[in-house]
């Protein structure tokens, strides 16, 4: 459903806020001195929004160097006045809500509903958390463990990080990296992809109007190809942390290994939606359609495979379509608004190239192509729903990363999991039943790093996230997250006073 929305709804000026420059380092914006410019485009109308100036290596060497030197202050910082700076900061992202959802819808395109109602609350939740987490991290209790000895353990913080975030949740991705990484103590160079960067810049100021020192937080805005590279393979970072496609996973990996840094990636995601035959079904369309179009589907744990068992298969398939058609599309910024157009147009095109192919393959039921009239500027694309694909297909095994669920059919449960499990990736998976044995086994033997029963989507700052095989490995969110920003040491006290140790006659003399 087309929804033009109103003509001329207000956005956000980027170009007055940020007219100093997309980089922030030791706590001010400056220009890129890359000799290069990019442009941000409103996805939904396809004008220019805000041009500057492009890191290049010097501004990333400045950004770590001032993060390098921030380190030991904020590293000797007693938990309690990181968790106290972490609050007033939550406090200040809350107060500047609005600002925060309409810089992220602008740059975009999603829907303002969900940028105030999931991204920013979700954000400031996230601060919070990790404002507490600050002052309980905690290690192995002391102990005799040796007789002679006693042991205790500690954690401390790694150093520098340099992270890399991608563009379909910038100021959620800001947050899952930058915050585990400052309450443990650490520093962080962020480097926002270069088409989406305005809310983590207001991120990083945020956090310095609070009282966060400069240094602590710093944003270069770059190309991957540049920037990026140079960030991850920088000697002074001693971790790296990238989320995005597996390709460049693969690329992020190698440039860190060759400094021997440790490495937490959040790669990409083709998560199966299994819906067995006592499921409630009104339920499962309805999550279906939610989880697969979030965020214009563009999302690594967005339903994209869903496997319905044969009794209630064509029925599902029906629904489903017939939902779809009923969701609004329309400029983000306009009341009434569901679905906003995808990030870019090269990305719908993307998209349209695996629902055009599809067709030679499959069945395209509702959906497959862009939408016309007012709408047809911006980079819009219209819910998708393809039945009848192979299970070896492009569409059913590659990430699509747009509004397109695929459906397919299957008969045993032992079949429905071997399906679900059946691509490389190992991101989110939900399973629908009214069985808890058969929700049990789900959770058992799907190989995901969320499995959702009844349900699809929702995530908590108080549990992780992350994924198996080729989605990557490490966990955002939660104290699990928190503690991979920190490097264990194990601390040993000798309780004897014994000039000459027992141990020693393994090198000279005898007992």
């Amino acid at each position: 459903m087309q929804h033009p929305g109103n003509a001329t709804p207000e956005r956000f000026p980027a170009r007055e806020r940020f007219a100093d420059g997309a980089q922030f380092i030791a706590g001010r914006l400056t220009k890129g001195t890359s000799g290069r410019t990019h442009t941000v485009v409103d996805p939904a109308t396809g004008e220019d929004v805000y041009a500057y100036e492009l890191a290049g290596t010097d501004d990333v060497d400045a950004a770590v160097a001032a993060a390098r030197k921030a380190f030991g202050a904020w590293a000797g910082a007693t938990p309690g006045e990181r968790s106290d700076a972490m609050h007033r900061f939550a406090a200040v992202v809350a107060e500047r809500a609005e600002d925060f959802a309409r810089a992220e819808s602008l740059q975009c395109g999603k829907p303002l509903k969900l940028s105030r109602e999931f991204d920013v609350p979700g954000s400031i939740d996230n601060i919070a958390f990790f404002a507490g987490a600050a002052r309980h991290l905690q290690g192995q209790s002391a102990g005799e463990y040796s007789g002679d000895h006693t042991s205790y353990v500690r954690r401390e913080p790694i150093g520098v990080v340099g992270s890399v975030a991608p563009w379909n949740y910038p100021l959620q991705m800001a947050a899952w990296k930058i915050l585990p990484a400052i309450a443990a103590g650490n520093t962080i160079v962020l480097k926002p992809a270069e088409i989406t960067p305005l809310t983590s810049l207001l991120f990083a100021r945020a956090a310095t109007d609070a009282g966060i020192p400069d240094g602590v937080i710093n944003i270069v805005t770059g190309t991957g190809r540049e920037a990026g590279e140079h960030l991850v393979g920088h000697p002074d970072v001693a971790m790296t942390s990238f989320t995005g496609s597996t390709a460049v996973g693969r690329r992020v990996a190698a440039v860190a290994t060759a400094t021997v840094k440790r490495v937490h990636l959040e790669l990409g995601g083709k998560a199966p939606f299994v819906v067995f035959d006592d499921a409630d079904l009104d339920a499962a369309v309805n999550g279906a359609v939610a989880g697969a179009l979030i965020n214009t589907g563009q999302d690594c744990t967005a339903a994209t495979r869903a496997y319905v068992q044969r009794p209630l298969y064509e029925a599902f398939v029906e629904r489903t379509a017939a939902l779809m058609e009923t969701v609004r599309l329309g400029d983000p910024f306009a009341a009434g608004t569901d679905l906003g157009p995808l990030v870019s147009h090269a990305q719908r095109e993307r998209v349209a190239g695996f629902v055009d192919r599809a067709r030679a393959y499959a069945r395209v039921v509702t959906g497959g192509r862009a939408p016309g009239g007012e709408l047809a500027a911006g980079a819009y694309y219209r819910p998708t729903l393809i039945a009848g694909a192979p299970q070896d297909s492009e569409a059913v095994q590659a990430e699509i990363f747009g509004p397109v669920l695929v459906v397919l059919p299957f008969d045993t449960d032992d079949e429905g999991i071997a399906l679900a499990n059946d691509t490389p990736y190992g991101l989110a998976a939900s399973a629908w039943s009214r069985d808890v044995y058969r929700t049990g086994r789900a959770t058992r033997e799907i190989r995901a790093g969320c499995v959702w029963i009844n349900d699809h989507i929702p995530i908590i700052s108080e549990m992780p996230h992350g994924g198996y095989r080729a989605s990557g490995h490490g966990k955002d969110m939660s104290a699990y997250s928190f503690e991979e920003y920190t490097q264990l040491k194990h601390v040993m006290f000798d309780n004897t006073a014994a000039v000459r140790k027992d141990w020693h006659r393994t090198i000279f003399g005898d007992r």
